[in-house]
């Protein structure tokens, strides 16, 4: 008996050194520059000390050249660090790079985080992307300006309550407030008054979305790096309690539109998930009850927050650039002026505003949501004439370390919006400035999201100048959140403002 275990051991330890051989010498045998590799973790040492933005920034930095190879575990990944390399994988072979390594992190228990556009994998991906594209034409946008205006008003009355009530300003939660109500809306139909109240039975749900304890940056980052464990702990891309409230509201407001056969009088992104549903049916293609309902907790998740950090980094930049302030706020007077004197502007009026769109582009190259673009090979793959790269490799286009590479973006710590103005954004070089990812996985939601910022910063900036908190941390010094995944403040940020008179 106890022979008989030792050879199972001995063979088992056998078969453990044969292969931790094989996969420490993958990327030397390759000829790649690569990471350390440790034999639990691989070399995501710095999981939940670290946001992975910053890591990606720092492997840039310290890695120069084209690609450098990083092991998830004990499985191979290459990050790469040209966007030459990046165009390709990205877009020209787009067909061999389709499917994210997120994808394959999530349990099989989970169909809501499965079967979202964000996660899910082709063939669902290709379908759901297909039938998710109607939502966001211009028109749709457009029928919803009168939600973003009313909100942008509210946002505005916030602001001058809290001054009334001498109250300190956190800007995050006051825009993720302002975006929860907006989003919240949109997705699901529910009314929500946190804009104006900071409370809503919404914004509970996702003020729970922005806690990240040690449990949910665990689950979090076994879902993107380690898809082994999700399954033994049964980690869910959502917490399940928001899930279940997710799912009784849609069927509430289901009830209330006549089910997906009703007539679709809103013109809000939940009436073109339902008739995205009932077109499908008459179709004959599969799409059950949970794939609307992934479509529109994602559209809240991964709009709400990173529409409010946005915000937040834009607004507490400009706290320290008066400079840049004026000049937006003159391109502001004179747009509303144009407008008849009205300072409800549109979508149209706002996208011509050049200045205000720098601003933002800015924002997002020092502050992209996520500071890297995964995907999955489908096949061998040749990275260059010295490397090719075999099915299933899992590849990370860095984005955020080329956004601050002063090669591409000189004096990249400098928040200059200068550098995208129609004279000077030729300059910028293709592939190297990705805040909405590119290809056919890019960010569906891009126009809203930018919609939903030109409206806030119309109304604010309008009626209120911006200055920093006396003794407060100079943006480049703002700890990053290190148990998430996306790029976002672990310091609350406070602002003053000031009214225009």
């Amino acid at each position: 008996m106890w022979l008989y275990i030792f050879i199972v051991l001995a063979l088992a330890l056998a078969w453990a050194y044969t292969r931790w051989a094989k996969v420490k010498r993958f990327w030397a045998d390759r000829g790649v520059p690569h990471l350390p590799i440790h034999p639990i973790y691989g070399s995501l040492d710095f999981l939940t000390q670290e946001n992975p933005g910053s890591w990606m920034r720092r492997m840039y930095e310290r890695y120069k050249g084209p690609y450098v190879g990083m092991w998830l575990f004990w499985r191979p990944a290459l990050i790469i660090n040209t966007p030459e390399i990046a165009r390709r994988v990205l877009v020209k072979d787009s067909d061999n790079f389709r499917n994210r390594f997120l994808g394959t992190g999530i349990s099989k228990g989970d169909p809501i985080g499965g079967l979202n556009l964000f996660t899910t994998n082709d063939p669902a991906w290709s379908m759901i992307r297909r039938r998710l594209t109607p939502v966001f034409t211009s028109s749709k946008l457009k029928s919803m300006n009168g939600l973003k205006l009313a909100k942008s008003k509210e946002l505005a009355q916030r602001i001058h309550n809290d001054m009334v009530a001498k109250k300190d300003i956190e800007i995050r939660t006051m825009f993720a407030d302002f975006t929860t109500d907006i989003i919240g809306i949109a997705a699901f139909g529910v009314d929500s008054n946190a804009t104006l109240t900071g409370e809503s039975s919404i914004r509970t749900i996702t003020k729970d979305f922005m806690q990240y304890d040690f449990i949910r940056g665990l689950s979090w980052c076994s879902i993107f790096f380690f898809p082994e464990l999700v399954n033994i702990f049964r980690f869910q891309f959502f917490p399940k309690h928001t899930t279940d409230y997710f799912r009784r509201v849609f069927r509430s407001m289901l009830a209330q539109r006549g089910g997906y056969e009703g007539k679709r009088e809103h013109n809000d992104l939940l009436d073109a998930l339902l008739r995205m549903k009932h077109e499908a049916d008459l179709n004959g293609e599969v799409l059950d009850e949970d794939v609307v309902i992934a479509q529109a907790m994602i559209f809240i998740q991964g709009g709400f927050d990173t529409s409010a950090v946005s915000l937040s980094f834009l607004t507490y930049e400009l706290a320290f650039q008066p400079e840049i302030q004026d000049k937006l706020y003159n391109e502001l007077l004179e747009a509303k002026e144009k407008n008849g004197g009205d300072e409800n502007m549109d979508g149209t009026i706002l996208s011509e505003l050049t200045y205000m769109n720098c601003i933002i582009k800015e924002t997002l190259r020092k502050y992209p949501a996520m500071g890297y673009l995964d995907r999955i090979a489908a096949r061998d793959y040749e990275i260059d004439e010295k490397l090719t790269i075999p099915a299933g490799t899992t590849i990370y286009v860095n984005a955020v370390g080329m956004h601050y590479d002063p090669d591409y973006f000189p004096d990249p710590m400098k928040f200059d919006p200068d550098r995208f103005l129609p004279e000077r954004e030729h300059e910028i070089k293709p592939f190297t400035y990705m805040p909405f990812g590119e290809g056919p996985r890019n960010c569906i939601g891009m126009r809203f999201a930018q919609r939903v910022l030109w409206h806030a910063l119309s109304s604010l900036f309008l009626k209120y100048s911006v200055r920093p908190k006396p003794n407060a941390k100079r943006p480049e010094r703002i700890q990053l959140e290190r148990k998430a995944l996306f790029l976002m403040p672990e310091d609350d940020l406070y602002v003053d403002f000031i009214p225009r008179k």
